[in-house]
C-alpha cells in the first residue's frame, strides 16, 4: 500500500480549517487525555491505522499506561480503569460514529448530559466529527501511521 496523494499539500486552506477546528477542541477545556482516548476509540472503530498509531504515541506522551491504551476499545469490560467522564465520552463517541446504526437515541443523549455540560457535549460531539473526517481523509488517501515509515 502506498500513498495516493498529500491532501495538505494540494488543498492547504481545507487541512488549515480542519486544523483550525482542532486547534478550537485543543483549548475548549476538555482534559486532553480524554479527548485523546476518544479520538483513539474513533480511529478503531473506522479503522485508521495512522491516527491509531498516533494517538496512541500521544497518550504514551501524556503518561498513559499502555495497559489502560491497549483496554480503550474494550472499555466496557475494563472494570474502573476508565473513570465516568471517560466512560462517558467514550460511549457518546461511538453512538455518534455510528450515526448511520444508531441514530444517536436518546438514552445515548441523556447519559451523556448526566456527565457534561452542554457545552462540554457540544465540543465533545465537535472533536467526534473532526476525527471522523480526519480517520475518513487519511485512509481514503493512505497515510502510513509513523510505525511502518519506521521500518
Amino acid at each position: 500500500m502506498s500513498k495516493r496523494l498529500d491532501y495538505n499539500q494540494i488543498a492547504p486552506a481545507g487541512a488549515k480549517a480542519l486544523g483550525s477546528v482542532y486547534g478550537y477542541i485543543m483549548q475548549s477545556g476538555l482534559p486532553g487525555v480524554l479527548v485523546d482516548l476518544v479520538y483513539l476509540r474513533i480511529s478503531q472503530i473506522n479503522n485508521c491505522a495512522y491516527c491509531l498509531d498516533m494517538h496512541t504515541r500521544d497518550l504514551l506522551k501524556k503518561g498513559q499506561q499502555i495497559e489502560k491504551i491497549a483496554l480503550v476499545q474494550a472499555w466496557r469490560e475494563a472494570g474502573n480503569l476508565f473513570d465516568e467522564r471517560e466512560r462517558a465520552a467514550l460511549a457518546w463517541a461511538e453512538t455518534v460514529t455510528r450515526v448511520a446504526e444508531t441514530g444517536v437515541p436518546d438514552e445515548a443523549y441523556e447519559a451523556a448530559r448526566a456527565v457534561f455540560n452542554e457545552h462540554e457535549l457540544v465540543d465533545l460531539t465537535i472533536a467526534t466529527g473532526l476525527m471522523n473526517a480526519y480517520n475518513r481523509m487519511a485512509i481514503s488517501f493512505r497515510n502510513m501511521p509513523q510505525a511502518a515509515l519506521e521500518k
